[in-house]
């Protein structure tokens, strides 16, 4: 896998080791001799255009190995104008689910019907193949899809079929590794506990580990990870009420690890988040708040810094959309991610079990070590809490009309093209007649509409759209006691339907848009995935939707309920 800054790279390496063939991440410029003897190579995607100045790139060199190769997105892109094809400016972006029609039988798509639905994110794109190549797929938008040369096992896509929404990906990947590259199933991804608890005693080489557990999957798994590796004397936990968590979160950490620290901090997180509008600057305050409280455990707990170093549940996609991977984008600054924890790690003072790791796999490990099932099954919940899920505004506006709705100047974080969007919401004055389409028309609005990265739809309101405006609105403990409200009818009522076992996860976030006296909206954000990394948008049936409408409707403050439809991406899971 040559890494040219994808936010998917990485996936792309877990789904070919999933098919039983070991792979290796290599930056994109990694010298062609030392990929002498490899099967197969692939190139990733990218939030670069091959074009451009500086843009990442492989040497020449490399299309003199005998190896088959794939270009995956900007992957192709670079194979094409490398080999002297042309690569372009598309007219419009195409981001989200879109479907191909397989021009000519080719070793690539063997086994696959004529038309697949795939998963896009790409402005440019290949305008006509480089000679040898010809044409294997096309969609509306892009009409070089696919392209490949079977002579010389060369082949290009502009989609993803590493991610789950691409359900042909995983037969395309096959066919490349196994009759395009003639490799063999012969690498075993199972026992992972083991070796991850030795990398732990070598890592923390006679030194003891505090842990901070915020009661979620990856922190309790990687916390566990640690007790078995080093034993209750040398890995201690704390829990940190930050006043940004959840109804009943911290009595529920409590109950499943009673021998974990309770320490409140509210009154000092909210504080310094006061006045805070920026998404980025919430999560470094949180982060930096984070180590501050560390530091101060572990002085007045008489450790000293040469004894303990501090352990975090930190999983894959919190590094990569950090800009982890050498050319990857910053999409959002996580908080296991800023300075403070930078300065950590540099002074080699941070253990990070599951850093290597999805959400999924870091399940199945958790299931290996018996971590009990209602911990394992729980929804995704982000490390700064409620903070990113009640969002500010620093300017008061109305809506803009346009095309089939409203622009509503409340911006959101996206990711399109594998670089960081951070754009206003369209919104859907209603539900259209019926659900079938919806998806595919909130997508065609964020590929249609350059202004946009997210669509939603009005669930239920007490005034039209048009009447709305958004507040000059900042964090505060009427907002966050709003939110938790509202957070927590939609868990009982998602879990008592069992709607809540249908998703993924199902964030919903409290948004500064609404009427004098009800200044606030409320986002319902159902979505489907297996690694954080894509996600599906999930409907809901209409008589649940109404149920959970009416009684979100009947919370004092809030104007509306909207439904998010975007997939992910272009807009990303969580809206900051």
């Amino acid at each position: 896998m040559l890494d040219a800054g994808g936010q998917y790279c990485h996936l792309i390496a877990r789904r070919v080791r999933e098919l039983g063939v070991y792979a290796e991440v290599q930056p994109s410029d990694t010298p062609a001799v030392e990929l002498t003897g490899r099967r197969g190579i692939i190139i990733s995607g990218g939030p670069s255009s091959v074009y451009e100045p500086g843009s990442p790139t492989v040497p020449p060199e490399l299309f003199e190995l005998p190896s088959a190769m794939l270009g995956i997105c900007y992957g192709q892109q670079l194979m094409a104008r490398m080999l002297d094809g042309d690569v372009r400016k598309g007219d419009r972006g195409e981001y989200g689910l879109a479907e191909m029609e397989i021009d000519r039988a080719n070793p690539l798509f063997e086994g696959l019907d004529g038309r697949q639905r795939i998963w896009m994110s790409h402005r440019d794109l290949v305008a006509s193949p480089p000679p040898g190549f010809v044409v294997l797929g096309h969609t509306g938008v892009c009409a070089v899809a696919a392209m490949g040369d079977d002579g010389r096992r060369w082949y290009g896509v502009q989609f993803h079929p590493e991610v789950v929404h691409t359900p042909g990906g995983r037969r395309i990947l096959s066919n490349f590794l196994f009759s395009i590259c003639g490799c063999r199933p012969d690498w075993d991804p199972s026992g992972q506990a083991a070796a991850i608890e030795n990398r732990i005693r070598e890592t923390a080489r006679g030194r003891n580990v505090f842990f901070f557990v915020s009661g979620g999957v990856d922190s309790a798994v990687a916390y566990r990870l640690c007790l078995r590796a080093l034993g209750p004397d040398r890995t201690h936990g704390a829990y940190v009420d930050t006043g940004l968590m959840r109804e009943g979160e911290t009595e529920a950490v409590h109950r499943a690890f009673p021998s974990v620290r309770i320490v409140d901090a509210a009154g000092r997180f909210l504080s310094a988040l006061d006045g805070v509008r920026d998404p980025e600057q919430k999560r470094r305050i949180i982060g930096e708040q984070f180590v501050r409280v560390q530091e101060e455990i572990l002085r007045t707990g008489h450790y000293t810094d040469a004894q303990w170093i501090l352990g975090q549940g930190t999983i894959y996609p919190d590094t990569i959309e950090s800009g982890g991977s050498a050319r990857a984008d910053l999409i959002k600054t996580h908080h296991n991610r800023v300075p403070g924890i930078q300065r950590l790690i540099e002074q080699a003072r941070i253990i990070e079990p599951l850093a290597s790791f999805y959400k999924d796999e870091v399940r199945r490990i958790g299931r290996e070590l018996e971590v009990p099932g209602e911990i394992l099954d729980r929804h995704p919940f982000p490390g700064p809490g409620l903070a990113i899920r009640c969002l500010c505004s620093e300017t008061a506006s109305r809506p803009e009309r346009c095309g089939e709705g409203w622009i509503l100047g409340v911006r959101s974080v996206g990711v399109q093209g594998d670089s960081r969007s951070y754009k206003p919401v369209l919104v859907l004055e209603q539900f259209p007649a019926a659900d079938r389409g919806l998806h595919d028309l909130a997508t065609r609005l964020t590929n249609e509409v350059a202004a946009v990265n997210r669509v939603v739809a009005v669930a239920g309101a007490h005034v039209p759209v048009e009447s709305m405006r958004v507040f000059d609105s900042g964090l505060s403990a009427g907002r966050l006691a709003r939110l938790r409200l509202a957070d927590s009818i939609v868990r009982r009522i998602g879990h008592s339907s069992g709607f809540d076992r249908s998703v993924w996860q199902f964030p919903v976030i409290l948004i500064p848009a609404g009427i004098e006296g009800r200044p606030d909206s409320v986002v319902l954000r159902p979505i489907d995935s297996v690694d954080g990394m894509t996600a599906q948008s999930v409907l809901m049936d209409r008589a649940l939707l109404e149920t959970m409408t009416a009684e979100l409707l009947a919370v004092e403050g809030v104007c509306a309920v909207l439904y998010d439809l975007t997939h992910k991406p272009p807009g990303t899971i969580e809206w900051e």
